[in-house]
């Protein structure tokens, strides 16, 4: 389709403005991280890394990284095995009620995070009596985080077909070697995207967090939400936040990497 210049321009100027309202705040949030002044001046009187250095010396904060850094691997490691397990159920069998199982599995992903916060907290606490704590936020995060692997995986299986597996059952290999030496390799990529954009999820979690959180359990993204209105805290908040900025753009970034491979 051949464009005039006025609206190439026009369709690059809404592109520039769309990802100014996106990115310029965040790039704010990493700017302040090393301002100098404690009340955030602008622009910056100048540029200090105290801010990192107290970051780095709070308890507080090391505590939340290492519950985030729990509850994302665990939630990840369920997503990835029941993910998994439900896109080869639903793309290689036919069976009664298919499609509803898949809308079920991707729905947590489109349903508002305070309504499954509430459900979750709800059902542990009335219905199965079980005590908020880490395991509850872990089992609140792996609902949404199945959706991602499931999706990922399930892509991957429509575009393998069943040539290759077919092709090594013919020479003899039965249905597990069949896996490890066929199956896993070209899945493995998508795995590995599935998980990596799982645990990104999970590590900023914010919402049902709140709800399936026990007395004592913060993750990241709570410890910045109860510290965000302390003054004597804001200037850690903004480096914790800059920091969580880069944790959460790695694992998005190998996955983007990882998928743009397998398409070409």
């Amino acid at each position: 389709m051949n464009l005039s210049r006025t609206a190439r321009t026009g369709l690059w100027a809404a592109l520039a403005a769309g990802l100014g309202v996106i990115y310029v705040p965040l790039l704010v949030v990493v700017l302040n991280s090393f301002n100098a002044d404690r009340t955030f001046g602008w622009p910056p009187p100048g540029f200090t890394l105290k801010w990192w250095s107290a970051a780095w010396r709070s308890s507080g904060v090391r505590d939340a990284l290492w519950t985030s850094v729990q509850a994302g691997l665990v939630a990840t490691a369920i997503a990835l095995t029941l993910g998994t397990m439900a896109a080869f159920a639903v793309q290689r069998y036919r069976f009664f009620g298919r499609d509803t199982v898949s809308l079920l599995i991707v729905l947590p992903i489109a349903l508002p995070g305070i309504v499954t916060g509430i459900a979750l907290s709800n059902t542990f606490r009335a219905v199965l009596g079980i005590e908020l704590g880490l395991m509850t936020v872990i089992i609140g995060h792996a609902t949404f985080c199945v959706v991602t692997v499931y999706n990922n995986v399930l892509a991957r299986l429509r575009r393998l077909g069943m040539s290759a597996e077919e092709a090594s059952a013919d020479l003899g290999a039965d249905t597990f070697t069949t896996f490890r030496l066929v199956t896993f390799p070209m899945m493995r990529s998508a795995l590995l995207a599935g998980g990596l954009l799982a645990f990104a999820l999970s590590f900023d979690e914010i919402i049902v967090t709140t709800f399936t959180s026990g007395a004592g359990v913060r993750t990241l993204p709570i410890w910045i939400f109860e510290n965000l209105f302390r003054p004597n805290q804001a200037p850690v908040v903004n480096v914790v936040a800059a920091a969580l900025i880069v944790l959460s753009v790695i694992p998005i970034y190998l996955a983007q990497r990882l998928t743009g491979q397998d398409s070409r």
